[in-house]
């Protein structure tokens, strides 16, 4: 079977912060970005939803050298005045992250995106700048591949009932424009890497195993 053409993304920031939703009032740290937030990302390159397809998908993995905690103002939003006193949390974050994205689909649309974006890269918090490095490569479509350090949907885990392929997380996917829905999602996630194998949709030169994740378009998650 023929190799497929893709566009290789390589985010890289020295601090990132990813907070989990499912805590209210908490800021809990998730140990990698959930798929909205890679969406998002992609968006601000381009500089609307409206200029992202519907069906985007992308396949994804991430590594952090270092984590820890430091303390952040925080504002909570309620709408008796009462409860929006400021207030200092403790907030985890990572350091020296890299997030790796493959994209399959409109190669010169996200290329040029990510060399000019409209708005600047940013994962996590808007203040934790990014720096993305593109190129195009081939991969093995098909293929059965090292899960690694991989974010990959719950039901492709072949062993799901066991902690070989990382930790079960349930992370939002979709988010409305209005942030009145999300669309969630369970993924699987090895915060040290596994060398789990897997059936993926796409296998790189080094036997990394991709599998596209569910499109984040704000759409899915108001359908």
């Amino acid at each position: 079977m023929a190799p497929v053409e893709a566009l290789e993304v390589t985010l890289t920031a020295p601090v990132a912060s990813f907070r989990n939703p499912l805590y209210q009032g908490m800021q809990i740290g998730l140990p990698c970005p959930p798929p909205s937030t890679v969406g998002g990302m992609l968006a601000a390159t381009v500089g609307t939803w409206d200029e992202v397809p519907e069906n985007t998908r992308f396949a994804m993995t991430f590594t952090a050298e270092g984590s820890g905690t430091d303390l952040e103002t925080y504002h909570p939003a309620a709408a008796k005045p009462a409860y929006r006193n400021v207030t200092i949390k403790d907030r985890e974050f990572l350091t020296n992250i890299t997030l790796t994205v493959w994209l399959t689909t409109d190669l010169g649309r996200w290329e040029a995106a990510l060399r000019t974006p409209v708005w600047p890269l940013v994962l996590g918090r808007s203040q934790d700048l990014a720096t993305a490095r593109t190129r195009r490569v081939h991969l093995t479509r098909a293929g059965r591949g090292t899960q690694g350090h991989a974010l990959v949907p719950h039901a492709t885990s072949p062993d799901r009932g066991t902690s070989n392929n990382g930790e079960q997380m349930q992370l939002p996917t979709a988010v409305s424009l209005d942030r009145a829905r999300t669309k969630w999602d369970t993924y699987r996630y090895a915060r040290t890497g596994t060398p789990a194998t897997l059936d993926a949709d796409y296998v790189t030169s080094t036997g990394q195993a991709l599998i596209l994740l569910p499109p984040p378009h704000p759409m899915k998650a108001t359908a």
